[in-house]
């Protein structure tokens, strides 16, 4: 058996630890998988030198590889007398495996990494965790590469809290240090309150999967009463004409003509908003994807170190529903060949010219004006996050980060280059596309906007403060008036004074409105431009002062 393990050290290639394929000998005598070395040397192209991974002796130029025929028969006589399984063992660590930090020999591949010794151990080595009393209350995973990442840089320490002040996972002592004061949680109560976020937005993109199906369902049911009716239209019409052939052929084919052309108008029409949902669809299925694999993630730190990184599910640009009758596509046409028939020498002589054939339109365009009641503006809620670190320091963030109230002190905010160092402004989480809607509930002075993401920062010029510049539009709501800045032109605006504002975004059509919402919504003022970026929403808070965005109901 030493003899046949011997051989198989000999006949491995060192690149990919596994036996040589194809082997090639190079000039320092160590040999490699033909593909295993020219993958190495490619990788050194760019240097002009090339170099053995074993020796580290360099060659100049490359060297030609050629078959070692000796290990090319040696490898053969392997697999005929059954050693190769042994050669192959699976249980050895591959590059891309993770391998077991106990091993002190040739690394065997890790089936667990353990979250409280942040270490990954293989089949033998994870057993005193089966076996040992106090190893049994730590979390085992799936093998992770990543464990370093839950070990504080500063401390050394594990991370097992959480900063919702500067979200972030933190270790114990931080707790004493830089995050003394923040509102933190335990790594597992936050990732548990995110999972429950999680499953909700899951639940939403569910819901609109099931929506944009049935949708689809109704446009393909009407793709087929255009065609029926339309054949149905030509097989009477052609029957008609056949009566009066002498008179009426040439007319038979021009009605015919107009028949066929407004049925591929109609059905082309169709489809376009068909194929514009089924990729929604396709889009929205995805999203659900990485949420369900997001969801699953047992490491909370990773679970919270990727979770930000997920994008927001976009608005629809088209409405929740489909508007589809049973619709009377050609008949019109029927009836008035029928009617002709009856005029023939009349119409052909006289009124012919003045005479057209009148095809209905179909009814499937989606509605794209704008809601006309409350409840239909609440069909485009948004829920808005603000983002802390964008944050001057004088704001404080509460309510799951849906609040934000000014103070007369300096938080303890991480630099960030996202954050704010002059206007007490924040920017939201999401960015907004589509159609949104998002009402908010305020005390005091404070600005409602909407800014593109390179909005500057750093300063105290118009160029950072919403509504002075090109990048934002603000409404000031001040005691008993209303001023709306853009590009730094301020205009003052006479409305009904409410403590509730809702904002009305339909970005595609480059509308902007806000609303004073009580018992009943009133326009404050409407913004018609065009939207370049995706917006983030938008809040500066005087003195004394707070806004919170709030649930519409």
């Amino acid at each position: 058996m030493e003899e046949n393990q011997l051989d198989h050290e000999t006949l491995s290639c060192s690149i990919c630890l596994d036996v040589l394929k194809n082997p090639v000998t190079i000039p320092c005598g160590h040999s490699y998988c033909m593909n295993c070395i020219k993958s190495h040397w490619e990788r050194e192209d760019q240097k002009g030198i090339y170099s053995c991974p074993q020796c580290r002796e360099t060659f100049t130029p490359r060297p030609v590889l050629k078959k070692n025929t000796v290990f090319a028969a040696l490898v053969e006589q392997l697999k005929k007398t059954g050693l190769q399984a042994a050669a192959t063992d699976h249980r050895y660590a591959g590059p891309e495996d993770v391998t077991c930090d106990v091993c002190t020999e040739r690394k065997l591949k890790a089936i667990k990494s353990c979250l409280f010794c942040l270490a990954s151990y293989c089949e033998k080595h994870l057993q005193p965790h089966y076996d040992v009393a106090p190893l049994k209350k730590h979390k085992l995973v799936e093998p992770s590469k990543n464990l370093q990442e839950n070990i504080c840089s500063k401390h050394n320490e594990v991370k097992k809290m959480f900063c919702r002040t500067d979200q972030k996972c933190i270790c114990s002592l931080c707790l004493m240090d830089e995050h003394k004061g923040h509102d933190t949680v335990s790594a597992a109560a936050e990732r548990a309150e995110r999972q429950r976020e999680l499953e909700v937005k899951q639940k939403k993109i569910q819901q609109r999967i099931q929506d944009r199906e049935k949708d689809v369902k109704l446009l393909q049911q009407e793709v087929e009463a255009i065609n029926h009716s339309a054949d149905k239209t030509v097989e009477d019409s052609e029957k008609i004409f056949t009566e009066l052939i002498r008179l009426l052929q040439k007319r038979s084919s021009d009605v015919k003509q107009q028949i066929r052309s407004q049925q591929e108008t109609e059905v082309s029409r169709v489809k376009d908003v068909q194929e514009k949902l089924e990729q929604e669809i396709t889009e929205l299925k995805r999203k659900d994807a990485e949420l369900e694999q997001l969801s699953h993630t047992e490491d909370h730190s990773q679970f919270l170190l990727n979770y930000p990184s997920l994008p927001a599910p976009s608005e629809s640009t088209h409405s929740s529903s489909i508007k589809v009758r049973r619709l009377r596509h050609f008949e019109d046409v029927t009836a008035a060949v029928s009617e002709l028939r009856e005029e023939l020498q009349d119409v052909l002589r006289e009124t012919w010219k003045q005479s057209s054939l009148t095809l209905t339109e179909v009814d499937v365009l989606l509605s794209e004006t704008e809601p006309v009641s409350r409840d239909g503006y609440l069909k485009y809620s948004c829920q808005i996050t603000l983002d802390p670190n964008t944050a001057h320091k004088w704001l404080v963030l509460s309510r799951e980060n849906r609040k934000v109230t000014r103070k007369a002190q300096h938080q303890s905010y991480s630099s960030h280059p996202d954050r704010f160092t002059h206007w007490r402004q924040v920017l939201s989480r999401e960015s907004l596309t589509g159609r949104c809607y998002w009402e908010v509930e305020k005390k005091g002075r404070v600005y409602v906007a909407v800014a593109y993401k390179n909005i500057s920062r750093a300063g105290s010029g118009n160029e950072c403060l919403f509504g002075g510049n090109e990048e934002s539009w603000a409404l000031d709501c001040h005691q008993n008036r209303y001023k709306f800045g853009h590009n730094n032109i301020w205009t003052s605006i006479s409305g009904p004074v409410s403590s509730r504002v809702g904002v009305y975004l339909d970005h595609r059509a480059g509308t902007l409105s806000f609303y004073s919402v009580s018992e009943s919504m009133t326009l404050i003022h409407r913004v018609q431009t065009t939207f370049t970026q995706p917006l983030l929403a938008g809040i500066w808070v005087g003195f004394a002062c707070h806004v919170e965005f709030c649930e519409p109901k």
